[in-house]
This record gives C-alpha cells, sequence and structure tokens, in this order.
C-alpha cells in the first residue's frame, strides 16, 4: 500500500489478522505504542524512569500537592461517576459498600449493594439477621469471609461505628484501608486511604520505583497520600474519591490513558509520555 499524504502513519497489512494495521513513523520509544483510538500503551515495568535522580514528591513540595489537588477535584466533579453510595454519609452504607467492593468490579457491586440495603436497611438489622441469611444475600460476591466480618462487626455492644481510623481497624475485618474510607467517606475526616487504583496513580505520578508489595514502597506511598490530603475533611472526602476514580477509569491497570489525565503535567509518568507521543496536556 501506498503512503497518504500528510499523513503521520503509513500503513502496511497485518497478515497475522488480515487487516490493515497503522504504524507510527516516530516511535515513542521501547515498550510503548499508539493505537488507533488514541490511547498510549505500556507495561507498567516499561512506566519506570530510566534515569538516575530521584522524582519530586508531594511529601517534599506542598506546592505541587496543592496543585495537583485543585487539578484532581475540578476533574472528579466534571467527570465522576453518579454512584449509589456517594451520595450517603451513612457509616453503615458506606462500610457495606466498601465490604462489597474489595475484589469485586463496581457494576456488580450496584445491584448486590440495593438488594443487600433493601433487606437490612441498618446495621441493628444486619445484626438481628441469622448467619444463613446473611450468606444468602451475599450469594455470588464471593469472598464470603467479607460478610461474615460484616456480620459479626454489626453484633458489637455499642452497635455504632467509630469515627476515627484507629478506632475502626479494631473492628473485624477492617483495614487501614477500608478504616480511611469509612472515616472519610462517612465521618468527612481527613484521613488518608490507599487501595490499588490510588497506589498506581501515586507509584506513576511520584514514585516509579516504588513496589507498593514491598514494605518500603508501601510506606512510601501512603506517605505521599497523606501529603496530598486538603487540608479540610469537606475537601478530604472529594480529593479521596476523585483519585481513586482517576486510577479506576483513566489511570488503569492495563492502560494509563495519560491524555485525558488532569493531572498529566504533575505526573512523572504523564511528562514522558507527553515528550514521547507529542500530546498537549489539559487544563481544568
Amino acid at each position: 500500500g501506498g503512503r497518504v499524504a500528510g499523513a503521520r502513519h503509513a500503513f502496511r497489512p497485518c497478515a497475522a489478522r488480515g487487516r490493515w494495521r497503522g504504524e507510527h513513523r516516530d516511535r515513542p520509544g521501547a515498550g510503548a505504542s499508539r493505537r488507533s483510538d488514541g490511547r498510549f500503551v505500556r507495561r507498567d515495568h516499561d512506566l519506570v524512569a530510566r534515569e538516575t535522580r530521584t522524582p519530586r514528591t508531594a511529601a517534599g513540595e506542598p506546592a505541587l500537592a496543592a496543585r495537583f489537588g485543585r487539578a484532581l477535584r475540578a476533574w472528579f466533579r466534571k467527570n465522576g461517576r453518579d454512584l449509589p453510595w456517594r451520595r450517603t454519609r451513612d457509616p453503615y452504607r458506606v462500610l457495606v459498600s466498601e465490604a462489597m467492593l474489595q475484589q469485586t468490579q463496581v457494576s456488580r457491586v450496584v445491584d448486590y449493594y440495593a438488594r443487600f440495603l433493601a433487606r437490612f436497611p441498618t446495621l441493628d438489622r444486619l445484626a438481628a439477621a441469622r448467619p444463613a441469611q446473611v450468606r444468602e444475600s451475599w450469594q455470588g460476591l464471593g469472598y464470603y469471609a467479607r460478610a461474615r466480618n460484616l456480620h459479626a462487626l454489626s453484633r458489637r455492644d455499642d452497635g455504632e461505628l467509630p469515627s476515627e481510623p484507629g478506632e475502626l481497624r479494631k473492628l473485624p475485618g477492617v483495614g487501614a484501608y477500608t478504616a480511611g474510607a469509612v472515616a472519610s467517606f462517612a465521618f468527612e475526616k481527613r484521613a488518608v486511604l490507599v487501595d490499588t487504583n490510588v497506589a498506581r496513580v501515586i507509584r506513576r505520578a511520584f514514585a516509579p520505583r516504588a513496589d507498593f508489595k514491598s514494605g518500603r514502597g508501601s510506606k512510601r506511598i501512603w506517605a505521599i497520600a497523606e501529603a496530598l490530603l486538603p487540608k479540610t475533611g469537606a475537601q478530604t472526602w472529594q480529593h479521596n474519591q476523585a483519585i481513586m476514580e482517576l486510577g479506576a477509569i483513566v489511570c488503569t491497570a492495563r492502560t494509563a490513558y495519560c491524555n485525558r489525565c488532569p493531572v498529566q503535567a504533575l505526573c512523572v509518568t504523564g511528562r514522558r509520555t507527553t515528550a514521547a507521543v507529542g500530546w498537549k496536556s489539559r487544563k481544568y
């Protein structure tokens, strides 16, 4: 096939798939590719910086953290998904959503969340239920230890959920992330949280060499996450929702959609992607 005048791509047939494939004439670098839909795809280890200096981090630059947060929250106000657990500050309902969302896709949780709360609308109603009833309502979600822990938690003596992360962590099945999520999303506390989506965003943005699965890497990512928090609890609610949302729909595990990212200009990975492919940063 010939080359189209003025086009940036030279097209050649793909024998393996029997269709035409576009190949970029100016390659963005080893391990990188730009698909026909504009996505820039790299494996995670290819996103790690090939540079000797340590990238700047939010922990050491408050002005950078503030800019990052403002851009992130502005993006979320326009692009955040309308999810049922984002419409409530009820601690019990927030806890149910967090328990269900562990290891489970949002699309599956939405229906289960509504049905579970219709049957057990309060912590007291859940406490009064038989274990078999709770298991029945959880059927199909898997990871049934989550349901058992939620049921055990509901049967505590005081019947109320604490608002501080340290106290929440004492409850059955509640770890550091869930404690931070309930404190932030239900009580609007200035609480830090890190799940896999948040960790991915922070690692790509500020610490490409950090390994979240290692103790040292996890500690560093949690420290950066805390440094990024805004000053008030109300802003922290939106910030935590926003950074999780960014990891879920833009900075995904498989693909970094850097051309859609509101913090691309402040991100180590985003700046390299921009330089390699020639995208322009967006302002929010």
